[in-house]
């Protein structure tokens, strides 16, 4: 994407927590939303399993198995004026319609939601209670289950823990740790570089729409990240 993004390659491993890192406009959201098909791209190619991918949309991507997690948990994540199932189902209602009717299976959908809030330790005074009145961290909570909710195979986390409190970032920490175990792979992304550091297998780091380098191991920290994303230093070879 000229002007914008240039010369963007990577790979994300089964069951990686990659991270996304660098400073403000380095390009991490543009990269996700190219992902999923809210910007669009003249060149190059999305790939999963060794599948080339043709996303237009974000139902598309959502229907490869690629889910996202927006940094505008307000804006885009939840809707507020709607109740807790509804928010937690919204992404995948389809799944949950009995198609000889054409009508949403009400039970099954809520069934789902019920599991989705005690998995997330979503405090809520019910499945009806509206998004308008939880804490910012359960919105949160909230729209990490709607991620979670078609069971996709990948999960770009963007500023996944922005606004909310201590104690709602360890269970997010927690929770896509735990996905990752189960095999799922997370394009993270985080402008707290102690969360990169905390969280994440590999880091690539951006400057101006530029991959600078990419960190493994002992090599992630909060000092290496910095020398890329403010350009003092540039990997000669990216660990891919």
């Amino acid at each position: 994407m000229p002007g914008v993004l240039e010369n963007i390659s990577f790979e994300l491993n089964k069951g990686e927590i990659l991270g996304l890192a660098g400073l403000v406009g380095a390009g991490r959201t543009e990269v996700a939303e190219t992902i999923m098909g809210i910007r669009k791209h003249t060149a190059g190619e999305i790939a999963l399993n060794g599948a080339k991918l043709e996303i237009a949309s974000p139902e598309d991507a959502v229907a490869a198995g690629i889910n996202y997690l927006s940094e505008d948990r307000q804006g885009s994540g939840i809707l507020t004026g709607f109740n807790v199932a509804d928010n937690i189902t919204l992404v995948s209602l389809r799944a949950y319609c009995d198609y000889a009717i054409d009508l949403i299976n009400s039970k099954r959908q809520r069934a789902a939601a019920q599991q989705h809030v005690e998995r997330f330790n979503i405090k809520t005074q019910g499945l009806d209670t509206r998004l308008e009145f939880l804490s910012g961290g359960n919105q949160q909570k909230v729209s990490l289950a709607k991620s979670i909710d078609p069971q996709p195979i990948v999960l770009i986390a963007d500023e996944p823990t922005r606004g909310v409190d201590v104690s709602a970032k360890q269970e997010i920490y927690r929770f896509i740790k735990s996905l990752a175990d189960m095999g799922l792979s997370c394009l993270f992304i985080s402008s707290e570089q102690e969360e990169i550091v905390g969280m994440c297998h590999r880091v690539l780091v951006m400057k101006e729409g530029r991959v600078m380098g990419v960190l493994s191991g002992d090599e992630i920290s909060e000092a290496e990240i910095m020398f890329l994303a403010t350009g003092v230093r540039e990997t000669e070879t990216l660990h891919q």
